[in-house]
């Protein structure tokens, strides 16, 4: 429901029921909390604590909090709370804890929900953050780490065991664009009682299939796709109100992770145009995909919905497109992958994707630079791999200045 304001100020309901909205119509108007002032745009609560009208009503917020009272704004904020209750009920879940960063909710969903003793299965395919999470800081912590290849299910069959508490993957793979037989893998990971987190960042929100498939929980850097445009760091962690607002929050609140007012505002405003942004860059990525595919500069050009990927058929059974994102494997290795990168005019040279600008990125050297070569070598991080986000441009322009570049090498 969203919230208004009587003449008094105090919250009312407006009367919306936001189940029989679409889910397009949830990304402008889900969660909205108004003043007593009736704006139109959501308004920036830029407090860091809330004031009380006396000592016993101090008392009774910190016994327990209701849906529409805040604390202080590691706790929560209502220009947070707008975000939260927005993005959790597009992606079908019940509630969602807004963090700092992507990298901020998958640390706290993990160290939230293991502790000693607990034993995790995860999908080998994972950028290179997360999987300091997992060997560098929670196997410290007595945290058993088993990673698997995660395109295999017998290889999840295998791995699972009576005292699995948690099974962890990307949708879609960073870099490498690998896909999951997610279904599979829930229903194989809660015959043992374990939990599954999925993160989504690869996916995008608008094709997210977490819930659909049966995940617990599905976590979102909403640096990415959310926000879009390159601005502010924000992540999300979404699942039943029972795990958020139980161990989740707590860990959150008391660790202080969780997302300011300002990026939530942005993160708001963000989530109005996320469809139409998504879907224009998904199109053009796979018009990109199909005018490079066979390419005699290229070794590889693989999109998870394109034919030419492996896994075409469950991409196109989970998603009817598969992100944002493509790979290319220039022929000659790194040397003629950075004459490549350098050529470039219209795509820029970063280390993020989903942006409004197209991007190129060397995952070999920059965003799982610190992985061992073999590790490398196991999960086709080759030295001539090209991670290229596309962005709003005109698809034309993308292909014209790939192709161009292309000629460098």
């Amino acid at each position: 429901m969203t919230q208004g304001r009587s003449k008094d100020g105090t919250a009312q309901n407006q009367g919306k029921n936001r189940e029989n909205w679409s889910k397009r119509t949830q990304l402008v108007h889900g969660g909205t909390r108004r003043s007593q002032y009736n704006e139109v745009s959501e308004a920036i609560f830029l407090t860091q604590g809330f004031v009380y009208d006396t000592a016993e009503q101090a008392e009774a917020r910190f016994i327990k909090v209701g849906d529409d009272e805040f604390i202080y704004a590691r706790y929560g904020n209502p220009t947070v709370r707008m975000f939260e209750d927005r993005i959790s009920a597009y992606l079908g879940f019940e509630d969602g804890f807004a963090c700092a960063s992507g990298m901020a909710a998958v640390n706290g969903a993990l160290t939230a929900l293991l502790k000693a003793g607990d034993h995790v299965v995860a999908s080998r395919a994972l950028f290179g953050s997360c999987l300091y999470v997992l060997q560098d800081v929670l196997a410290r912590f007595g945290v058993e780490v088993t990673l698997i290849d995660g395109t295999n299910n017998a290889a999840w069959d295998a791995a699972l065991r009576p005292n699995t508490r948690l099974v962890f993957l990307e949708s879609i793979s960073n870099p490498t664009l690998e896909v999951i037989d997610l279904r599979y893998v829930c229903d194989a990971a809660h015959k043992v009682g374990a939990l599954v987190l999925v993160d989504d960042a690869m996916a995008t929100p608008v094709f997210s299939y977490a819930k659909e498939c049966g995940a617990d929980i599905a976590i979102v850097s909403t640096t990415k796709h959310v926000d879009g445009q390159g601005r502010m760091l924000g992540g999300i962690i979404c699942g039943d109100k029972a795990l958020i607002r139980g161990p989740i929050e707590a860990y959150m609140k008391h660790t202080g992770g969780a997302m300011n007012p300002f990026a939530a505002w942005t993160h708001l405003k963000a989530l109005e145009t996320m469809e139409l942004r998504v879907r224009a860059q998904a199109t053009a990525a796979l018009h990109v995909a199909d005018a490079l595919a066979g390419h005699p500069k290229l070794s590889a050009v693989r999109y998870p919905t394109h034919p030419k990927h492996p896994q075409y058929d469950l991409a196109c059974a989970q998603a009817p497109f598969g992100g944002t994102v493509l790979t290319l494997d220039v022929r000659g290795g790194k040397d003629a992958c950075f004459r490549f990168l350098n050529a470039l005019e219209t795509v820029l040279i970063s280390n993020n994707f989903a942006d409004a600008k197209s991007i190129a990125t060397h995952p070999a050297t920059t965003t799982h630079q610190r992985l061992p070569q073999d590790q490398k070598d196991l999960l086709g991080i080759t030295p001539g791999l090209v991670r290229l986000s596309i962005g709003l441009e005109d698809p034309a322009d993308l292909i014209a200045d790939l192709t161009a570049a292309l000629e460098a090498v």
